[in-house]
């Protein structure tokens, strides 16, 4: 694949525009004002102007459509990493982007206020603002479709808003976002020495908590995941997804067992009996869980299983590949977490959302499954397991920082902390 030759940005530009900030007498302007490394407080409401209906600016911002067609993982994705540690290393050499102080309420469009020009300055030098917007007082059109971009770009909720996690994310400074980068840039060329063989597999990105479908070297379908808690982490691995279950049995991990059910039960002693989940011994024999001591640990030798139904924990499809971690991928009956814009809230495993999508696509070589079909069997509520003819490939991976297109660069928090050296 050609790319274009690598520009540096025009570094004349940008100290001009610094230059001309500064001139204006800006930080005198806003006198003692809180920091963003001090601590924050949104408590107090700022002053508003009346929105603006005219949109005549907003051509002049760069917009919020940040995703693209090429994988993470993929060469071109290493490609506009490497440019992207270019430009950034360019930033830290010329003394970093401004901290953007804490406003007395949160920011948004319509609203006035001297912080809005060190906002534009934030943005126009990590590129989300264009150079044509200037450098108002006024939280104009052009900011909130920069803003947006930024947010987007660093998994925030999409609101326009200054607020608490927006301050966080713009005041990382542009050093550890730098270091962010190179060291993604190892875990990318990495894996993507082995993606390069593979026609068609499944990514599933822990930090950004998403899931990329790859065919031909094209992403044909992202879903929303969720991932494994801090405590309970989702693994690094490679593997071949082997069979998809429709309507499956739950059998509950040992780890949930452990720390969730059995407090549970303490607490009500119906919760098994009202969630369709038997108990059976190492014999296979069924235990009524009238005979079991809940106030010790001993249900841990016991099998847990969930009947299918609307109420599974998996609801209608497990993925099944092979690990040593007992982890799989599923569906959920509970859609509402996939709209967190925090999705790190399972216990190690992947629930992912419009999940018969990715079943139709990894069954798409498999004799006799087509939407029909599939919908079909899960009305049925009878368990289905399904051998893939053409095993899957499938990589869980850590990518906090990537670029798969010019100028556009995405970080995620480091929610495992394995960016170490940061």
């Amino acid at each position: 694949m050609g790319f274009k030759k690598v520009k540096k940005e025009n570094v004349f530009s940008r100290r001009v525009f610094l230059k001309a900030f500064f001139s204006i007498g800006l930080i005198s302007a806003l006198g003692n004002r809180t920091v963003a490394n001090s601590s924050i407080d949104l408590s107090s409401t700022a002053a508003r102007l009346s929105k603006w209906d005219d949109q005549f600016d907003v051509q002049v911002s760069n917009g919020i459509q940040v995703s693209s067609n090429y994988p993470i993982l993929g060469q071109t994705s290493i490609h506009y990493t490497k440019t992207a540690i270019a430009r950034y290393n360019d930033i830290v050499a010329e003394g970093d982007w401004p901290i953007v102080p804490i406003a007395q309420g949160r920011l948004q469009i319509g609203m006035e206020d001297p912080i809005v020009s060190i906002l534009r300055q934030r943005l126009f030098i990590a590129g989300d603002l264009a150079y044509e917007a200037g450098m108002s007082q006024a939280f104009d059109t052009y900011v909130d479709a920069a803003l947006r971009r930024f947010q987007s770009r660093h998994g925030l909720p999409l609101d326009g808003v200054l607020g608490d996690v927006t301050y966080r994310a713009l005041n990382v400074s542009a050093q550890i976002r730098l270091n962010q980068l190179c060291i993604n840039l190892e875990r990318l060329n990495k894996i993507a020495s082995i993606t390069a063989k593979e026609h068609r597999f499944v990514m599933v990105n822990i930090p950004a908590a998403q899931i990329e479908v790859v065919e031909n070297g094209v992403v044909v379908q992202r879903h929303v995941a969720i991932v494994g808690k801090i405590d309970r982490q989702t693994p690094i691995l490679n593997s071949k997804i082997h069979e998809i279950i429709l309507n499956p049995f739950w059998v509950i991990p040992k780890s949930i067992i452990l720390k969730d059910i059995i407090p549970l039960m303490r607490k009500k002693p119906s919760y098994l009996t009202e969630n369709n989940i038997h108990l059976f011994d190492k014999k296979g024999q069924k235990i009524f869980p009238q005979s079991v001591n809940w106030n010790t640990n001993e249900a841990v030798n016991l099998t847990f299983r969930q009947d299918p139904g609307k109420i599974n924990a998996m609801s209608s499809t497990k993925i099944n590949f092979y690990n040593t971690h007992s982890v799989y991928m599923h569906d959920t009956p509970l859609q509402e977490p996939f709209n967190n814009w925090m999705r790190f809230d399972s216990s190690g495993c992947i629930r992912v959302q419009n999940i018969r999508d990715l079943n139709l696509w990894i069954l798409k070589n498999t004799p006799g499954w087509d939407r029909i079909t599939m919908e079909a069997v899960i009305r049925s509520r009878k368990n289905k397991p399904i051998q893939v003819k053409d095993p899957v490939p499938l990589h869980f991976v850590y990518i906090s920082a990537w670029s798969t297109n010019e100028g556009i660069i995405h970080f995620r928090d480091d929610i495992y902390h394995m960016d170490d050296s940061l």
